[in-house]
């Protein structure tokens, strides 16, 4: 692939991030925010402490949520776009359209649904700020676990699959995946900072909330981009009504 493909797909990814950071902004205001604000009332019932905030909660929610999303969008679409770049036509026989949705998938099980099940996310008044360093550090690690064991599981599911056929070499790697996040599970430090008398059902709603926004922006890259990428590496043959004829000379 040459260096004007992958700059143009970079272009593309980036666009392609926007566009689902749209629609995880829509989701993250529409399910996220109102678990936020109760969450944040808990807080305020409950604390002896009040401090007055640096950005107020209506600027957050709105201008400050907005920037979040979508500057993120933009970043991870890139990154997965170079990714996308690197994968096509290494992965299997796949299409552009079939690359980016399969590569979206795995992207979001390794980025963020693994590290969620060990690490989910909480809401304002969650968690011991004494512990926000050992808190995010543990997040990340599982986070780079996952990449890494995705990556050897892709290359082992390669490996094997000569020997095995592709279905039989797609389950081994799953299951050794599995095996050694399982593993990695076990081993690291539980985190559980959750007061006794944290509303369950808010937890439990904050929590789906904060899956359905990644998923949506995982799911939509996948799909803008899969067809973006597909319009660029596959353009379709003109037909015979838009060409151009030519008079034939005399």
């Amino acid at each position: 692939m040459n260096s004007a493909t992958v700059r143009n797909l970079l272009v593309r990814g980036m666009l392609a991030g926007l566009a689902a950071g749209v629609l995880a902004l829509v989701v993250a205001y529409v399910l996220g925010e109102p678990n936020v604000d109760k969450a944040i009332s808990f807080e305020e019932a409950h604390s002896h402490e009040h401090e007055m905030a640096v950005v107020s909660r209506s600027l957050q929610s709105t201008a400050g949520l907005a920037t979040g999303v979508l500057v993120y969008g933009v970043a991870f679409g890139g990154i997965a776009a170079l990714a996308f770049c690197f994968a096509l036509g290494r992965v299997g026989r796949f299409g552009p359209r079939a690359t980016a949705l399969l590569l979206s998938g795995c992207a979001l099980l390794a980025v963020y649904v693994v590290p969620f099940l060990k690490y989910p996310a909480n809401p304002p008044s969650v968690g011991s700020p004494d512990t926000i360093g050992k808190r995010t550090a543990l997040y990340f690690l599982m986070m780079l676990l996952s990449v890494l064991l995705a990556i050897a599981a892709t290359l082992l599911g390669r490996r094997l699959a000569p020997r095995l056929g592709t279905w039989w070499a797609t389950v081994a790697a799953v299951v050794a995946f599995a095996v050694v996040i399982g593993l990695a599970f076990q081993f690291l430090p539980v985190v559980n900072e959750v007061p006794r008398n944290f509303p369950a059902t808010l937890l439990w709603r904050f929590r789906l909330s904060a899956l359905a926004i990644q998923t949506t922006l995982w799911a939509g890259f996948g799909l803008v981009f899969g067809e973006l990428a597909e319009r660029l590496l596959n353009p379709k043959p003109a037909t015979a009504a838009n060409r151009r004829t030519v008079p034939a000379a005399h």
